[in-house]
């Protein structure tokens, strides 16, 4: 299942809503990573919004949890605003508060957004073939191999393939997430590649994975460009995608 919540408040639609935070990642003296808190604020947003996209739902709002002080929101609100300006989502507003009776001594913020989908059966079943698009980085990696990340637009535009599912590369890596997708994942259908690391934490969904018809390979190829690495083939799935993903 995603990392989402959906609650139905009508027969026809859902509300959902997916969060992610981050810790010791900013620019106060006791940080581990020393990075500006627009790139804290985009790459937890993008975390949190995939996760949104990948659940069929579109988002309509951003709340901000801002644990690094006042100086810091016009940041990290300007942050969001340039993932959502990937998405094309200009107009979503952002919301949050502010801890500013008590200074910490490192760097946190929290994000969650709120999405809305339409309820559907959309059933896909029938042969597979799956792919990681990007690579997974974590700490430092992310500002210094940014060449690797997949982007935002990107990610929305192969969601909006038909037939096809994505799924964020998490913290547990790769290998965990197949798992969680394919309960009974036979790794050794897993394509060999020097390049992935399934095992390595995949940071703030800095890459995903995307489940497709063999027909759509082709145009996922040229879309994704020198980001597709075909992990797996020929791997059977029965879904309803509004249910189970």
């Amino acid at each position: 299942m995603r990392d989402s919540i959906s609650i139905s408040f009508s027969k026809e639609e859902q509300l959902v809503i997916t969060s992610d935070n981050s810790g010791s990642i900013g620019m106060k003296e006791q940080d581990s990573v020393k990075v500006p808190y627009e790139t804290v604020s985009y790459f937890s947003f993008r975390a949190a919004v995939m996760e949104l996209i990948a659940s069929k739902a579109a988002p309509i709002s951003v709340v901000i949890q801002n644990f690094c002080g006042e100086d810091a929101w016009e940041k990290l609100t300007a942050g969001v605003q340039k993932g959502l300006s990937e998405l094309g989502l200009e107009g979503v507003p952002i919301t949050g508060s502010t801890e500013s009776n008590f200074s910490l001594l490192q760097s946190v913020i929290g994000i969650t957004v709120l999405g809305k989908k339409r309820m559907f059966n959309e059933e896909s079943a029938g042969n597979r073939n799956i792919a990681l698009i990007g690579l997974p980085l974590v700490g430092d990696e992310v500002v210094h191999e940014s060449e690797a990340i997949a982007s935002l637009s990107l990610f929305k535009e192969i969601s909006e393939f038909k037939d096809s599912l994505v799924w964020p590369v998490g913290s547990k890596g790769v290998l965990h997430e197949l798992g969680r997708m394919f309960p009974d994942l036979d790794k050794d259908k897993i394509i060999p590649s020097s390049e992935i690391d399934f095992l390595k934490s995949g940071g703030p969904s800095t890459s995903f994975i995307t489940v497709y018809p063999p027909r759509l390979e082709e145009s996922m190829m040229n879309i994704a460009g020198k980001h597709f690495r075909k992990i797996m083939e020929g791997q059977l799935i029965e879904t309803v995608l509004c249910k189970t993903w």
